[in-house]
């Protein structure tokens, strides 16, 4: 079984109105101690429910912890100049020895519109936006002079290694906006036979290597047929006590 297995942090919840917020610290360290594969941060602006800024999250999480890889789950790069996001990548991949895995999308509609009003951004261009930032960005990461959407010319420095770029999404949208820009695909709750699809049609358009999938909340008991399906790591979810969903994770990559 070569399934890698990550948790998410306790800095955000699934549900409005219950806070699920621990000690980032002691969560990466507990996750890096158990073996896991990697830790992973929501991110938004003003979310249905609590949740802390996802590159401050993740800088903590890779100062304490030496191996464990730090994801974006995902980053929504709509809500930010795009230059601004590249130097958080950038730097964050510089920071934490390159360990980062930048999980990218346009945000789940759960949350509505509000926090991209307030970051003076048009919820109905945000996936417009995605496209332009993701056409520029791993450019913009590494360091080397871009030409911007309004055609300004931008060095980020220093530049770092770019990171894996994982594309999220199960609309049609998302699915081509993968199979242009991805370095991955990622999903949620989604069964084997439904990832393999989706999988079949965003290589269907690459004219690269075959994309992987990252799947959050999947059924654990079918992690050979998910990685059958072309699943190379599986994200569990938050319950409420993070400890405990720490010790399941590490249990389940010990019986794979």
């Amino acid at each position: 079984m070569t399934v890698e297995i990550g948790v998410i942090l306790p800095t955000s919840s699934p549900e409005p109105g219950r806070a699920i917020l621990g000690d980032v610290r002691e969560s990466a360290r507990f996750a890096e101690e158990l073996g896991l594969d990697s830790v992973w941060s929501t991110d938004h602006l003003i979310a249905s429910a609590p949740m802390l800024d996802s590159s401050v999250v993740l800088s903590t999480a890779a100062a304490v912890t030496e191996r464990i890889t730090v994801g974006f789950n995902v980053m929504l790069l709509a809500l930010r100049p795009v230059a601004w996001a590249a130097k958080q990548v950038s730097t964050l991949q510089y920071v934490s020895g390159n360990r980062l895995v930048l999980g990218v999308g346009t945000g789940n509609p759960a949350h509505g519109d509000v926090g991209w009003r307030a970051a003076g951004v048009s919820y109905a261009d945000r996936g417009r936006l995605t496209d332009e930032a993701l056409a520029v960005l791993p450019d913009l990461v590494a360091g080397k002079p871009t030409t911007l959407a309004d055609g300004l010319e931008a060095t980020i420095s220093p530049g770092s290694e770019v990171p894996p770029i994982v594309v999220a999404g199960n609309g049609k949208a998302a699915l081509r906006r993968a199979a242009r820009y991805g370095d991955g695909w990622a999903t949620i709750a989604m069964s084997p036979e439904e990832v393999k699809a989706a999988l079949d049609q965003i290589n269907g358009q690459r004219d690269r290597p075959p994309l992987r999938a990252t799947v959050v909340a999947p059924q654990v008991d079918r992690l050979d047929a998910y990685e059958a399906a072309g699943v190379e790591r599986i994200i569990l979810p938050p319950t409420g006590d993070w400890r405990r969903d720490y010790e399941y994770a590490a249990e389940l990559k010990r019986r794979a």
